[in-house]
Parts: C-alpha cells; structure tokens; sequence
C-alpha cells in the first residue's frame, strides 16, 4: 500500500536541506472550529491518497527548500468511528530513495543521499506510527539514524473527510547534527547567504494532507 508520499517526515523532510537554490490550530490537536464528530459512520484511510511534504532551510536569512517522498507504503490502517481514530496506530514505511526537490539541475537530490543520508545509520527506509491520544492531540513517532524521536502535530479539518497535519522534525532528536554539517560542507556555496555564513538548518518543517472515505 502506498500513500503519504512524507516526513522530513519529509520527514522527513529533512532533506530538501539540498544544494539549491494553511491554516493550522492554534495549539496541538484540533482547530475548535472543526470538533471531532462520531456519526455512528466508519472511517477508513484511502489508499495512495496520503500527499507529504517537507521544507528545509539554507542561509542565516532561512531560505526555503521543499521537497517530498515519492513513496510511502501505509501498514496496519484500521477502520475507526472518526478519521483520528482510523489514523490512529498506522506505521508508514518511506524509502529514502523516493526523495523528489524538484530540482531543475538534477544535482541536488543525488548530494542529499549520500552527503546527509549517506552519513546515517540504517536510512535505507525512514518509518514510523501515527499516534492519537484519548484528546485528540497527534504526534508520529519517526525513526531515522537508528533512533526513534516523536513530532507533536497540529492538523485541520478541511471536511469530514479531509484532514492536514504539520509538524517541525529538529534533527537534533535523532542525533542526525553531523548529517546536518555533512550536507551543509557538500553545498557550501549554495548555501551561503548576504552575509557570507554558509548554514543548514536542522529544523525542517513537515506536512502531509490525508483523504479518508467513509
């Protein structure tokens, strides 16, 4: 099954940290004005639905660069009585390799792999689980570099069926800082700004738009 295209998770997200150049609530869990119903109805998640994208940052202005994972395979998906509750416990499995910036040159995503993935530990596939607490408050636990840290999320309900979740993944949580200074040593010049210091930040800001049927 395929879905979530990530994390970065885009996670993952992490890596649009590369060599070029919606509403949320206001605090974890649900925006106020769209409450979590129970219509007596089931929820399940619908199949290659799931889009996921990540931002990282270049320079000490923060220049963005997006990207996302090509590929995510979605695993003990359960019908729920809310959409939270059909999320809830879900486990993702992203390859590394499905990384896409969308870049022109064809450079970038190639020096992420080995210059930041390629640096890590047991980064053939990025996985993790959705997580939903008897509050409504989201999080997904992500492993990377061989350790497993969580993100809290905020999310929206766009309708009944149709939810979006951000997230911010500080990549000091799985110990990944000397990927961080690899990556940022590969692309230097890329990313150097006005101020002549060369940075990559290792905060990198995730999302990802869920469709369900009911």
């Amino acid at each position: 099954m395929k879905n979530l295209k990530f994390i970065a998770l885009g996670m993952i997200l992490i890596t649009a940290i590369g060599c070029k150049d919606s509403k949320k609530s206001d605090e974890m869990g649900t925006d106020p004005a769209t409450e979590i119903q129970t219509t007596g109805e089931e929820y399940t998640l619908v199949n290659d639905s799931t889009k996921v994208s990540f931002t990282a940052y270049k320079t000490t202005d923060k220049t963005p660069v997006g990207g996302t994972f090509k590929e995510i395979t979605l695993t003990d998906n359960k019908p729920g009585k809310t959409p939270l509750e059909a999320l809830n416990g879900t486990k993702f499995s992203i390859p590394v390799s499905s990384l896409f910036t969308n870049d022109a040159t064809g450079t970038r995503d190639p020096k992420i792999l080995k210059f930041f993935f390629g640096v890590m530990s047991d980064t053939e596939l990025i996985s993790g689980e959705f997580k939903v607490s008897p509050e409504n408050v989201c999080t997904i636990d992500v492993t990377l570099n061989g350790k497993t840290s969580n993100i809290p999320l905020q999310y929206v309900a766009n309708s009944d069926t149709s939810y979006s979740f951000d997230g911010v993944m500080n990549l000091e949580n799985w110990d990944a800082l000397a990927a961080v200074a690899s990556i940022n040593k590969a692309c230097e010049a890329l990313h150097t700004g006005a101020d002549g210091v060369s940075k990559t930040w290792s905060e990198v800001a995730v999302h990802a738009d869920i469709v369900l049927k009911k």
